[in-house]
């Protein structure tokens, strides 16, 4: 009884909600159809369960589907972990080290960041995954990850069957030509051991299967050898951004600063074991982290502070000379607008003529920036950042991004 009334609490149906996006319904879609056609296929044609390779084969697919399943439901439902609100580092003297999140009303812990898409703090974030709805992060690091090991592997073994099921059913009905290949699919050959014929639906659903394996064999298998990288490092997509632009930034100014990395242990293995063990929970609380031996827990903190204001004094101050609906494709504002919108899931921010932006970079088309908000706004702590169209806005004559009266339009969370 305790159980079902544990499965049944408010916050666990609220959860649920996650299931209804369209990154989990493409994704399970996708695991849907690739396990059922190959389970299909295997026991109705190509290895039927009345011998010992096709009863071997059936829980293999079976466990695959298990598996895979298992890892994505942990991945979305346990979720990255989530800093609490309104928190605050121990020791105060460590404040001067840490951002301040203005929708949380607390500070950011080491390796946390504000996800727009959740509307929290997360514990080490990665990046926010629509196909789980979801941020990767300290908690589901390693069942996204096995994840995207589980879903390659699985979907090679349904595409085997597809191909087996094809080449069995149609070899002996495949004609070659001097120019084409002829495949009869009139004259249906009937098995001793097939209950059903394969038809050309079977033909189709069989051919569609193989598709979507293939597809999924290269696209997750690829984001799997990219989370690889980042876990055999002990970073994570969004630090190895940030340790590219603590490079670049002491090159451009000379500092002479020697940047290490403060989480990267200095073994695969150590920094493995950071992410995967036996329990499946990490190590860590997501607070504090085991760090370089010449680093400290605010070291990479301490950057993205520097790298903070560097952004504030580069960024060019623009007035708005074109009201803009903020619509993705806005069509009223030229074809190359248009056709050039940029492919992230990033906020497009609306603008009204006479307001200000601070822009901080952008392509020929678009431009991304924040918007300078009136005085209620800002104390309320609401933050307006996001493309919007080149066309919309007119680079000022003066730069005040540097001035006091316009510093608090652009305080960072």
């Amino acid at each position: 009884m305790s159980i079902l009334s544990y499965v049944v609490k408010l916050e666990n149906l609220q959860e649920l909600r996650r299931l209804c996006h369209w990154g989990p319904v493409i994704a399970l879609s996708v695991i849907g159809v690739c396990s059922s056609v190959a389970i299909l296929d295997s026991v109705i044609w190509f290895w039927p369960l009345d011998t010992t390779g096709g009863s071997i084969n059936f829980i293999m697919l079976i466990n695959w589907t298990v598996l895979i399943l298992y890892n994505y439901f942990n991945a979305m439902f346990v979720g990255p972990g989530y800093i609490p609100l309104g928190w605050k580092p121990e020791n105060v003297q460590d404040s001067p080290y840490l951002q301040f999140c203005r929708v949380c009303q607390g500070f950011k812990s080491p390796r946390s960041h504000h996800c727009r898409k959740c509307n929290r703090c997360v514990m080490k974030m990665d990046h926010h995954c629509p196909w789980i709805n979801n941020c990767c992060g300290h908690l589901n690091h390693a069942y996204f990850t096995s994840f995207l090991l589980l879903a390659p592997l699985g979907c090679v073994h349904a595409a085997f069957i597809f191909i087996m099921t094809m080449y069995t059913q149609l070899s002996d009905r495949i004609s070659f030509g001097w120019s084409s290949v002829k495949i009869d699919m009139s004259a249906v050959k009937w098995s001793p051991q097939a209950i059903i014929p394969f038809s050309v639906p079977a033909f189709a659903a069989t051919l569609f299967g193989l598709g979507l394996a293939l597809g999924t064999t290269i696209a997750v298998g690829m984001l799997f050898v990219i989370q690889m990288k980042v876990i055999f490092r002990n970073k994570t997509s969004i630090e190895a951004w940030i340790e590219e632009k603590a490079k670049d930034r002491i090159q451009y100014y000379q500092t002479g600063e020697e940047f290490i990395f403060p989480y990267d242990l200095g073994s695969r293995w150590e920094n493995f074991r950071q992410v995967f063990t036996w329990s499946g929970t990490p190590e860590g609380d997501g607070i504090e982290w085991p760090v370089h031996e010449r680093c400290h827990q605010h070291t990479l903190t301490i950057e993205q502070l520097k790298q903070k204001a560097d952004k504030r004094v580069r960024s060019v101050q623009y007035r708005v000379i074109e009201d803009y609906s903020g619509a993705c494709c806005p069509l009223g504002k030229g074809v190359q607008t248009l056709i050039r919108t940029p492919c992230t899931e990033e906020p497009r921010i609306p603008l009204s003529r006479g307001e200000t932006v601070f822009a901080t970079r952008g392509t020929k088309w678009w431009m991304y920036g924040d918007k300078v908000l009136d005085e209620d706004q800002a104390k309320a702590g609401g933050r307006m950042r996001g493309w919007f169209p080149r066309r919309c806005v007119e680079k000022c004559l003066y730069d005040a991004a540097s001035s006091s009266a316009t510093g608090s339009g652009k305080k960072d969370d």
